[in-house]
């Protein structure tokens, strides 16, 4: 095989994304995934207009929209008594950003970018396992773990929580949170999804525990997400996270809560990890995306948000600095990739875990904090214009407040103009 320009590690939403930005900039891509097929795990994901902004701009917003839900309100209610503690016009904010806010099951949005890869013809291979990332003269290489090796003018690693790339830039180790998370999807005709509103995402915090749900596929299927933190874990026993441990957690909660946690996949969770921040992401021509840069907690539904945001960033900036002939000046393109998303996501992850000890408290602190949310306007967005607008700032500045503007519009520049640095959303 000839070399590409640009080999992507790791199939999932975030390599995915990265391979297709890059492809739109004329760049041949191989993407390796370990995996003998194409896949993703989970339930749904919400996506809110910091996405759905890069899908528009990649064409594939109105087929996001098609396989997914876009809902009219996101609502916070105590878990406990189920009284409504805040909400979210998501109609609304659509107009203040410019695009909506969607949840979609996450195999969904993974073959949307799955399809329009292969149109793109990105070179997608399957069982390709990764082991080891080194630099070369005029690129990267990876060695894969039967010993094949694959070479290109830049490697972007984006192979998740546990990288391989990681090892390259810091030695730690994921960071785990106690909490775990059952998933379940309930089809429209079961009793439980006529009582419950479609047309908004709901979330119930609780003492340790927060309970989420909102539709899914055109209505036909009602996501729901349970989180709680592991008195086992806190223990430092192995064996956490287990169904018991899920009944006791949510015991007790209000009535609709804990009739909602029969239709819970039993047989499977997910344990909730996420890294310290990290501000290098770029060793010579390999570079981090996605969760092997910034795995975070899910409290504000980023994750897949900002490997996204990250392979859009990565080919806006590759596209500046790519000439007539078609080489590409890596250097200066990856410089300008690092001074701009690490600062953004280190906010996220530390706002991430700000955010789920809010959540999670009992008490005075429950009480106090029902009251401040009560008391907020429900078109106050000074805690989403850092995060869901388009705004041009330096890496170590607060954004400030703005006018919806279009994708297009985004400053984009690095450091070697000494200009503003800016992301899609932040």
């Amino acid at each position: 095989m000839s070399n590409p320009d640009v080999i992507v590690v790791g199939g999932g939403i975030g390599g995915l994304g990265a391979a297709f930005s890059l492809t739109r900039q004329g760049l041949s891509v191989r993407l390796l995934e370990s995996a003998p097929a194409f896949g993703e795990v989970g339930a749904g994901i919400q996506l809110a207009p910091n996405c759905t902004r890069i899908l528009d701009d990649y064409g594939l917003l109105d087929e996001a929209k098609g396989l997914g839900v876009v809902p009219d309100s996101m609502v916070m209610r105590d878990a406990i008594d189920g009284e409504e503690l805040t909400r979210l016009d998501l109609r609304d904010l659509e107009q203040r950003y410019g695009y909506p806010y969607m949840v979609i099951h996450r195999s969904d949005l993974h073959g949307l970018l799955l399809r329009a890869c292969e149109r793109a013809d990105v070179e997608l291979v399957n069982d390709a396992r990764v082991t080891s990332y080194a630099n070369t003269e005029s690129g990267a290489r990876v060695t894969l773990v039967s010993g094949e090796v694959h070479e290109a003018g830049m490697v972007i690693a984006a192979d998740g929580l546990h990288s391989v790339a990681r090892k390259l830039l810091v030695d730690d180790e994921p960071v785990s949170s106690a909490y775990v998370a059952y998933r379940g999807t309930v089809p429209a005709e079961e009793s439980r999804v006529q009582d419950v509103d479609l047309s908004e995402v709901a979330l119930y915090v609780g003492p340790q525990c927060h309970f989420v749900h909102y539709g899914l596929r055109g209505g036909k299927l009602l996501n729901q997400v349970a989180v709680f933190e592991s008195p086992k874990a806190l223990a430092g026993r192995e064996d956490w996270g287990t169904p018991d441990e899920l009944d006791a957690a949510f015991a007790g909660t209000c009535d609709f809560v804990q009739e909602g946690l029969p239709f819970m996949w039993r047989d499977k969770w997910w344990r909730m990890f996420d890294r310290d921040p990290v501000m290098t992401w770029v060793d010579g021509r390999i570079a981090l995306l996605g969760d092997s840069a910034h795995p975070p907690l899910q409290y504000i539904a980023q994750g897949a948000i900002m490997a996204i945001e990250d392979g859009w960033v990565l080919g806006e900036h590759v596209g500046r600095n790519r000439a007539e002939d078609g080489t590409v000046d890596w250097d200066t393109a990856l410089a300008a990739y690092e001074a701009v998303r690490p600062e953004h996501c280190r906010r996220v992850l530390t706002t991430s875990r700000a955010w789920g000890e809010l959540w999670h408290v009992d008490g005075v602190e429950r009480e106090q904090r029902n009251a401040l949310l009560r008391a907020r306007d429900t078109y106050d967005y000074s805690f989403t214009d850092w995060l869901y607008g388009p705004t041009a700032l330096t890496p170590d500045q607060e954004p400030e407040m703005f006018t919806p503007i279009p994708l297009a519009s985004v400053a984009l520049e690095g450091p070697a103009t000494g200009q503003a640095a800016a992301t899609a959303a932040a």
